[in-house]
């Protein structure tokens, strides 16, 4: 049981280690890093588990109590990745990148932690910066007022977060009074106007985690959309 426990703190110490390292490399701002993680954390959690129950395995005191953890264990692992996979099949199912040829990118809010875009907004501003790639000189639109506690407009921080990733500053566009998506959409279209551009024949690709109901709420002539996380 001794080798086993030694195994066991060898492998959370490197769990720890990778932890703390991929949390410094998100807080660097490393592109999908917060991506990395997340999956970090959760392999480390499931590892560390598993190993847990492998140690009192070894104690033939436990070796009940073990068989039924282990049980569990893999029941529960077995759900979570069939529900893992079914959620990333619908949001491959639903996203519409084919039919998407779009004058414009809108990225709605989700939040900052630290007054830096949330993981769920990391997860967006990346999908942005990737379908960016596959359009032409086209701008992107940020979203979200200034919240409680924090420096920086919402809309501001996103901006930051993609100049820092090699999108030009130029074809940002910020939309800084809003507070929620209702007035998001409202204030952009608002922006649009402000641009001289005709409403009804702009085609857009929102990010959004229900870009469904957000299209119902945008008044614009042949929406298209994608998704992220």
């Amino acid at each position: 049981m001794k080798k086993r426990r030694s195994t066991t703190i060898t492998v959370a110490v490197v769990a720890a280690i990778l932890s703390a390292l991929f949390y410094i490399l998100m807080n660097m701002r490393v592109a999908h890093m917060h991506v990395v993680f997340i999956f970090i954390l959760a392999m480390s959690f499931l590892v560390l588990t598993y190993m847990i129950i492998w140690t009192l395995g070894s104690n033939e005191k436990y070796s009940r109590l073990t068989k039924i953890l282990k049980c569990c264990y893999f029941i529960c692992a077995s759900i979570g990745l069939i529900f893992f996979i079914i959620l990333q099949a619908l949001i491959v199912s639903g996203s519409r990148t084919e039919e998407a040829d779009v004058e414009a990118i809108i990225v709605l809010g989700a939040g900052l932690t630290d007054n830096y875009p949330s993981l769920i907004l990391a997860a967006r501003l990346d999908a942005a910066i990737t379908f960016l790639h596959t359009q032409g000189d086209i701008p992107i639109i940020t979203t979200g007022g200034l919240g409680r506690g924090q420096i920086f407009t919402e809309a501001e921080a996103m901006a930051d977060y993609l100049i820092a990733r090699g999108v030009e500053e130029s074809r940002i566009w910020k939309e800084e009074a809003s507070t929620n998506s209702h007035e998001n959409i409202n204030l952009t279209k608002e922006l649009w106007a402000k641009k001289a551009l005709v409403l009804d024949n702009i085609k857009v690709a929102m990010l959004t985690k229900d870009s469904t109901s957000t299209e119902q709420n945008y008044p614009h002539k042949t929406p298209a959309s994608i998704q992220s996380a």
